[in-house]
């Protein structure tokens, strides 16, 4: 493997530009829950039509990280975030000149095309940019935790614009001129030393991180979590329609406070992941996730008020540990490719299971019983996690990526 080495200043502002790109994207991603009731009343749509809107962005990400992943490998990281980010910044101009709703919904499949291919290079910039398996999964805690800042600020901005009379897609406006900002930092910061794949051509990187069984394995992972915190954004604030107790204030806020506890558990998880073995964190936070869910069944709404909100801080660590130790088990130079996979199973998951726990709600007659289904996914994650934390299955491979790949590193 050719050496990796590179100097603290470039590295700095690589980790700035990684951490920008997170909070960018997240401030449209994070926000279509406040725009479909726009489009709703402005183009007389159902429900389900208007979900069109998440529904696309999600595809996008999706069909991207799976096929376009390998990109950032083949093509390098520059390339591939320059070309993401582009197609972004496209796509969110062109908002403001559109009118119709296929027009819009369009535009979302591209921007969720455009996310996928610079999320996944950006994935795979933060192998390049780490000294260890362990450090990848701090540094990939602290950029979650940015996106998660930008899922506060993005719902904020929107809610100032439409206050002030102004249309939803100003905040497109404002993303694209964030991200001809980002394009340029990237085209003008140095970038550290990757290696290439040594297959050429087709889908082979792809295909290889598919038939990595630890790939495989976090990619489960992924989607049984991402399964969980969708009924939490998707689903608690229809939960807690009809609450009247004494926390009503909780209750308004509780999509606020969810999301604040999961960006500052990030920012914490970060450093706690560098002082605590991350195999006994899953087990112990994700058994946290699968009380509070059990007790919110328990207690019916009067819990659900507090318990649900309060398992954002323990959400917060489980996403990006996950991801970047499904990302580590390969080498460097299949990054994009295994981030690309992970990518995929998560937006799938981020469609398939909000609908799964709506139509259970809708069939049985009250969204409580949706949430038997997330509850059951929290405790497929929880066995998993203890499973991991036994077996320690990923052990062997990580240390000897952690000295084939990271030795010659120097931040």
């Amino acid at each position: 493997m050719t050496p990796i080495t590179a100097d603290r200043r470039p590295l700095a502002v690589v980790k700035a530009l990684t951490y920008a790109m997170f909070a960018m994207f997240a401030m449209t991603t994070d926000s279509v829950g406040i725009i479909i009731p726009e489009v709703i009343r402005t183009f007389q749509l159902s429900l389900t039509a208007a979900g069109t809107f998440q529904y696309a962005t999600m595809a996008g990400i999706a069909v991207a990280g799976l096929l376009l992943g390998q990109l950032a490998d083949r093509f390098g990281r520059r390339r591939t975030i320059v070309v993401g980010l582009t197609l972004f910044a496209i796509a969110c101009f062109l908002f403001a000149i559109g009118e119709a709703f296929l027009f819009f919904a369009v535009l979302m499949g591209l921007s969720g095309i455009a996310i996928g291919v610079f999320k996944t290079g950006a994935l795979a910039l933060i192998g390049d940019i780490s000294t260890s398996t362990a450090q990848h999964t701090s540094i990939m805690n602290t950029a979650e935790g940015f996106f998660g800042v930008g899922a506060i600020i993005g719902p904020a901005i929107l809610a100032q614009l439409l206050g002030a009379g102004l249309s939803w897609k100003w905040l497109y406006v404002i993303a694209g001129a964030m991200c001809v900002v980002l394009i340029v930092l990237a085209l003008l910061v140095r970038y550290p030393e990757t290696t290439r794949p040594s297959a050429a051509g087709g889908f082979s990187g792809t295909g290889q991180a598919m038939k990595n069984p630890y790939v495989l394995a976090f990619s489960a992972g992924a989607f049984l979590y991402v399964g969980v915190e969708a009924a939490i954004y998707v689903w608690m604030p229809t939960l807690l329609a009809g609450y009247t107790g004494t926390a009503t204030t909780i209750a308004a806020y509780s999509i606020s406070i969810f999301f604040l506890l999961r960006a500052a558990g990030r920012f914490l998880g970060a450093w706690m992941l560098t002082h605590l073995q991350w195999q006994a964190v899953l087990a112990v936070v994700s058994g946290s996730i699968l009380a509070c869910f059990v007790l919110s069944l328990a207690g019916g709404v009067d819990w659900a008020v507090y318990l649900l909100p309060l398992s954002g801080l323990f959400m917060s660590v489980i996403y990006p540990t996950i991801n970047s130790k499904g990302i580590s088990c390969l080498p460097k130079s299949a990054h994009g490719a295994a981030a690309g996979v992970i990518l995929f199973f998560t937006c799938a998951s981020a469609v398939i299971a909000p609908l799964a726990i709506g139509a259970i709600g809708d069939a049985m007659g009250h969204i409580t019983y949706g949430f038997w289904l997330a509850t059951g996914l929290a405790g497929l994650l929880f066995a998993g996690s203890v499973t991991n934390w036994l077996l320690d299955p990923t052990r062997s491979v990580l240390e000897r990526l952690d000295a084939s790949d990271y030795q010659h590193v120097r931040p």
